[in-house]
């Protein structure tokens, strides 16, 4: 009998903002996938989740490269996925973790894409993400009434993030940390600066709140920033 893997989303940093859906996911999880970067040699989900983790469970680091595009290099991921379903095969209970939810911005959704027509059993699990946590700590809601919301990658070409920031009332500016201060000249220009407000590591060791964007748009940031924003 084969196991089951559970896409499990441990939200943005507080262990206390799991869900009990993902708490039981965890705890039911012989095999515990934690990803992580080339560069790093420890995983933030597996951190998060270290709490909830059962007595016996058997932790797998998993290496992700960075793909900008999944379609054209769906192979980086193969080998990942073998391993994967190694496990299952051999019955056990898969849980892959993963930073805020599963199917947003997140790692997760390469291998769900590559296992979906694998007939394996697969429960994905939400989470909270990061920008909802730091609305709900700095008392800031990113859209009400009939607001027109974008979540834009900070990542992305500077003429996208322009024509998006346009037609929005609020905005969600995610992974500012390598181009922060052209991404502080944008919100400039589109009157989006003076009601900005970033949060770093928001629910971690060393979390940082800006609400004067401006007087800080040279400093270098963490990896896991983000500006909420309105007109």
């Amino acid at each position: 009998m084969q196991g089951i893997f559970y896409g499990i989303g441990v939200g943005p940093g507080d262990p206390e903002l799991l869900t009990v859906k993902a708490i039981n996911a965890i705890k039911n999880s012989e095999i515990i996938i934690a990803p992580k970067t080339e560069k790093k040699s420890d995983s933030l989900a597996l951190s998060i989740a270290a709490p909830y983790l059962r007595a016996d469970v058997q932790i797998v680091y998993q290496t992700f490269l960075m793909v900008k595009d999944f379609e054209e290099s769906p192979n980086f991921f193969e080998d990942n996925v073998a391993e994967i379903l190694t496990y299952i095969r051999a019955g056990k209970n898969v849980g892959f973790l993963t930073l805020g939810d599963p199917l947003f911005f997140s790692t997760y959704i390469y291998i769900f894409k590559l296992l979906k027509n694998s007939g394996v059993q697969i429960e994905t699990i939400a989470g909270v993400p990061a920008f909802l946590a730091i609305a709900a700590k700095i008392g800031y809601p990113p859209a009400y009434g009939n607001d027109i919301l974008s979540i834009i990658p900070a990542t992305a070409d500077a003429e996208k993030i322009s024509a998006a920031l346009k037609v929005s009332d609020a905005a969600v500016l995610m992974k500012v940390y390598k181009n922060f201060g052209e991404i502080v000249e944008l919100l400039d220009n589109e009157k989006l600066l003076e009601n900005a407000a970033l949060v770093s590591r928001c629910g971690l060791e060393g979390e940082k709140i800006i609400t004067d964007i401006n007087a800080h748009k040279d400093e270098k940031l963490n990896y896991l920033s983000t500006i909420l924003t309105r007109k």
